[in-house]
């Protein structure tokens, strides 16, 4: 039996000759850490043994001049540490060579990576892997068992895979504090996401962000994936403006996923504290709760409840003769959270294994059907916690024109806080035997935010919330 996967290529931009800074595809890195394009892999699969092969591609002459020194196979088999290195163009040849060399009665068995990505909604297709394979060998092909096994591969992180992505989550946190000392009034979205951009590569040489840097101040904020060409980070700071700052780097092709959210001037408003207070107290609820057997959508709910609860400080909502859990059930918390609690990590953001089959389904309620994952946490699991809450207008106009719920929204008071924008909190942690370990390490109480925006020390001589685990805060 042999494992086979095509590495990823490196198209130019549309019909011109500029090529992008090419990025491994995520399954080929995790299996065989290449850094380059057009490469193949394949692995041996025997008991107690296993032997990894890689195939290059054959460049001609004339790459040596604009890319560099063309390596060969045995300075490849030496950089990747595998035991065989071939070219591309002799990958046919070698399976029918090695054809009856494994598998049952002298069969050989090719599993290719075929499924659905559950949080884009595309398919992984192995039609790329097939062309390399010969008529011949066409019944040896299985498209049905690599790929539910090696996505849950991905999902339960490794010790040195915990280790790289403590680092990463570590740097990405320095940097946030770097932009949350230089945000001032008056700045541009654009500079806010320079200024992150800029501190990942020059002090840590990091050349990927892990995704496009949400930089949303003001009533950008309640806009959930700002950014993106359309609305480029382009706003001017103003005085009274929150700030929400997603972005995180990416590191051998590990990601990372951290938001803040303070005030541009550096002192929350009434609102804003309570808002913020509301989301930083989901997330302590959570964690107080997070560790191996426990329901990520319980989670969610409770991350739900907490939002609630600040809603009403706030005067936005009216509970009247009903609880907190039946507003939670009558899905109120998916108005002013309409995405889930977080997502697994790993080497995607948006890290793959939220709905394998076995596990427990997407929901169909508002709010809970935005969760990316609805399985059991277990141990070494990597997941962002990144509660919000958000004044979206379109989502406030249904809720206020829903009489089913409407009676719980104080529209008075809504209307009032429109154009806030919004808070989100978002921590990368991993699952313990008996808890968390939160690898981010920003600011995250009120006081914490305002004294680093005064320009004082971080990190702290003490932790002062030791509730949200940051093991290695204080060094």
């Amino acid at each position: 039996t042999v494992v086979f996967l095509v590495g990823g290529t490196n198209p130019n931009r549309n019909d011109t000759d500029h090529e992008p800074i090419f990025r491994q595809e995520s399954y080929f890195h995790y299996l065989f850490g290449v850094k380059e394009p057009d490469f193949v892999g394949l692995i041996h699969i025997q008991s107690g043994h296993q032997n990894t092969v890689l195939f290059i591609p054959r460049l001609p002459s004339e790459y040596a001049t604009f890319m560099g020194a063309i390596l060969t196979p045995d300075e490849y088999k030496d950089m990747y540490q595998v035991d065989e290195c071939y070219y591309v163009d002799e990958v046919t040849e070698y399976l029918k060579k090695i054809q009856g060399q494994n598998g049952d009665d002298g069969c050989l068995s090719i599993m290719l990576l075929e499924g659905l990505n559950t949080d884009s909604g595309n398919m992984y297709s192995s039609e790329s892997a097939k062309k390399f394979i010969p008529d011949e060998l066409g019944d040896a092909i299985d498209i049905d068992t690599l790929f539910p096994l090696l996505v849950e591969c991905r999902v339960i992180k490794s010790e040195q895979e915990l280790q790289l992505m403590r680092h990463v989550a570590e740097l990405s946190s320095d940097a946030h504090v770097y932009v949350m000392r230089e945000c001032k009034p008056g700045m541009a979205e654009w500079q806010l996401e320079s200024l992150f951009r800029h501190y990942i590569y020059f002090y840590h040489g990091c050349r990927q962000v892990s995704y496009t840097p949400i930089c949303a101040c003001g009533p950008n904020s309640s806009v959930l994936h700002y950014g993106h060409a359309g609305a480029p980070n382009s706003r001017q700071l103003e005085e009274a403006d929150i700030c929400l700052m997603d972005m995180g780097t990416e590191y051998h092709c590990y990601s990372s996923d951290i938001t803040c959210s303070f005030p541009a001037n550096g002192k929350f408003s009434c609102d804003q504290r309570i808002i913020y207070e509301g989301v930083l107290e989901a997330q302590r609820c959570v964690y107080a709760m997070l560790r191996p057997g426990v329901s990520w959508v319980d989670c969610h709910k409770v991350a739900e409840a907490a939002i609630i609860r600040s809603l009403l400080r706030l005067g936005a909502l009216c509970a009247g003769d009903i609880s907190i859990d039946d507003l939670v059930e009558e899905r109120i918390g998916g108005i002013f959270m309409p995405h889930g609690l977080g997502h697994f990590i790993g080497i995607d953001t948006h890290d793959v294994g939220g709905y394998l089959d076995g596990y427990p389904k997407r929901s169909k309620l508002p709010g809970l059907r935005s969760l990316r994952t609805a399985r059991i946490v277990e141990e070494n699991m990597v997941l962002t916690v990144e509660p919000g809450c958000y004044f979206i207008d379109h989502l406030l106009d249904e809720a206020l024109n829903n009489e089913r719920i409407n009676t719980y929204l104080v529209r008075s008071r809504i209307d009032e806080l429109r154009g806030i924008g919004g808070v989100r909190l978002e921590d990368v942690v991993v699952i313990t035997k008996d808890g968390c370990n939160n690898f981010t390490c920003c600011p995250r109480t009120v006081s914490e935010v305002e004294h680093v925006m005064a320009g004082g020390k971080w990190p702290p001589v003490k932790d002062e919330a030791p509730e949200l685990y940051r093991s290695r805060l204080v060094k």
